[in-house]
């Protein structure tokens, strides 16, 4: 049988990370999560590029500027879309999910989705570090 599995070691290689202002307070916090495991994995802070998108829905698009400047050998995307009142929840995250799923197919590098979908601020802060780990990381 023939196993494949990636390697662990980000040294020598570059990061571009699209993050969402919009709920700055959880997205701040998968950032932190994520910076800490490419530091972990040996990737140097040199190496890594942080573009902070207007909200969410913004992410694809910037995710894909960042694929295309061949710059990197990989994108992450953070951000969190939080449940209301409206169907707006619904249309963001199938939109956002969808792009960056489109995007990842279409690059000849891994786009990575790290976008926090939740149906309550609590939720939201718990997936970006306090109780179900950091989905950043």
């Amino acid at each position: 049988m023939k196993v494949l599995k990636g390697k662990i070691k980000g040294k020598g290689l570059r990061f571009g990370i699209v993050v969402s202002r919009f709920n700055e307070f959880v997205t701040g916090k998968l950032l932190e999560g994520a910076l800490d495991a490419l530091t972990r994995h040996e990737v140097k802070e040199d190496d890594v590029e942080v573009v902070w998108a207007p909200g969410s829905f913004e992410i694809p698009a910037l995710a894909s500027r960042l694929a295309h400047a061949g710059r990197f050998n990989a994108v992450i995307c953070l951000g969190a879309i939080i449940r209301g009142d409206t169907p707006h929840f619904e249309l963001i995250s199938t939109q956002v999910a969808r792009e960056i799923s489109s995007l990842s197919l279409r690059e000849k590098i891994p786009v990575i989705f790290g976008v926090v979908t939740a149906d309550s601020l609590e939720q939201a802060i718990e997936r970006a570090g306090t109780k179900a780990g950091n989905r950043g990381w």
